[in-house]
């Protein structure tokens, strides 16, 4: 079957739109350090960098828990965050629905996306005396 050059320009020009926008986003490597206590609600705060296109760029993090919470601890997280097309796209509120105990040291892994549509994948070590089952939301800022 052949189909007529005015056709075939159509069907180029769509797969060139609806692919160029995945084509165009990217990912970096971030790492985050976060304070977390609570009891009931609870709060957390850290700092992290991110590195994009060669370039290393300041976070700040903070958010707020509602649940189960108890204790406190501190975690260091790394990985990615996948589907930005600038640096400034990691910028947003996180929202999550968890669980986890550590008592000493642990491992933590999260998955989570912002409005941006940022994906974040990390893991890494929790330290301290913490119970959760909540929900949460983390906000992360980014440092220019």
């Amino acid at each position: 079957m052949k189909f007529p050059s005015a056709a075939r320009a159509v069907l180029l020009a769509l797969a060139l739109l609806t692919g160029s926008s995945a084509a165009l986003a990217d990912e970096g490597a971030v790492t985050l350090v976060i304070f977390k206590g609570g009891w009931v609600f609870g709060g957390s705060a850290g700092k992290g960098v991110m590195t994009f296109h060669g370039k290393t760029y300041g976070l700040t993090a903070g958010g707020l828990d509602y649940g189960l919470v108890f204790g406190g601890s501190q975690t260091t997280l790394q990985g990615r965050v996948r589907n930005i097309r600038r640096a400034q796209d990691i910028a947003g509120v996180y929202a999550a629905a968890g669980a986890g105990v550590a008592f000493g040291a642990g491992i933590r892994g999260i998955v989570l996306t912002n409005p941006n549509g940022a994906i974040l994948e990390l893991g890494g070590k929790q330290v301290g005396l913490m119970a959760n089952f909540d929900l949460s939301g983390l906000a992360i800022t980014l440092k220019e």
